[in-house]
């Protein structure tokens, strides 16, 4: 049995330690100071910037193909493009909400990736089922700047092939009507030359009290960072 005294001075042991963590917090020397770096992330990213960016390895395995038609209305199969690093978003060619932060991300990341922009193929697969012809990808791709990036693919179809797509990648799409934005998943995936899923992360936007959402410079410019060094790891160790 554990006598009175020996309880007592394993309670003051442990409200000692309780305070001293406390403290240490304050101090900023505590667990809320420390970053664990993500297991599996690129190291050409520092942990600063896998803790804002939370990009996650998942388990290698090959991304599922698809053929569609791109915003020149030619066809693509996701399978033809096996020997580039592939960043594969999903995207609302109507979509006023963080679509266009994405955009800006993208095209900031491909001038980041320098001299191995041509190695990296960013695609876009449309959300839309109310807009899906191939003039709305290229409406969109031209105000938003993409097609500026020389890789750039905005692929759509029909609503039963973009469907099996969504399906196939775990993108969860809520089309209300024509004029709404669509309400869908922003996962992007990055896919490794051999077309193997190697990573995921998803994009966030702040929203001012109207509710219009935007994204400060330095954030944006970090994410875009971020997108050109994991696709930068995967080209290299091709």
């Amino acid at each position: 049995m554990i006598g009175p005294a020996l309880v007592a001075g394993l309670v003051g042991l442990a409200a000692l330690a309780m305070v001293t963590a406390w403290i240490n917090d304050r101090a900023g020397q505590g667990p809320s100071a420390t970053s664990i770096r993500p297991i599996g992330i690129p190291v050409g990213i520092s942990t600063q910037l896998a803790d804002f960016m939370a990009p996650s390895s998942v388990p290698t395995m090959q991304a599922p193909d698809f053929a569609l038609v791109d915003q020149h209305d030619r066809p693509l199969e996701l399978s033809s493009l096996r020997g580039s690093v592939v960043v594969l978003e999903f995207m609302d060619p109507h979509c006023t909400d963080i679509c266009p932060i994405i955009s800006q991300e993208l095209v900031e990341a491909d001038r980041d990736l320098g001299n191995l922009s041509q190695r990296v193929d960013f695609i876009a697969v449309n959300v839309n089922p109310f807009h899906e012809a191939p003039a709305d990808m290229a409406a969109y791709s031209t105000a938003h700047g993409l097609n500026s990036i020389p890789t750039w693919h905005f692929v759509t179809g029909s609503t039963a092939a973009l469907s099996t797509v969504w399906k196939n990648y775990g993108t969860e799409v809520e089309a209300p009507s024509p004029n709404a934005d669509v309400v869908h998943g922003t996962t992007v995936f990055f896919l490794d030359p051999s077309g193997r899923e190697r990573f995921v992360a998803t994009p966030m936007a702040d929203y001012s009290k109207s509710g219009v959402p935007y994204l400060p410079a330095g954030p944006l410019a970090s994410w875009a960072k971020g997108i050109a060094l994991v696709a930068r790891d995967l080209a290299k160790r091709a």
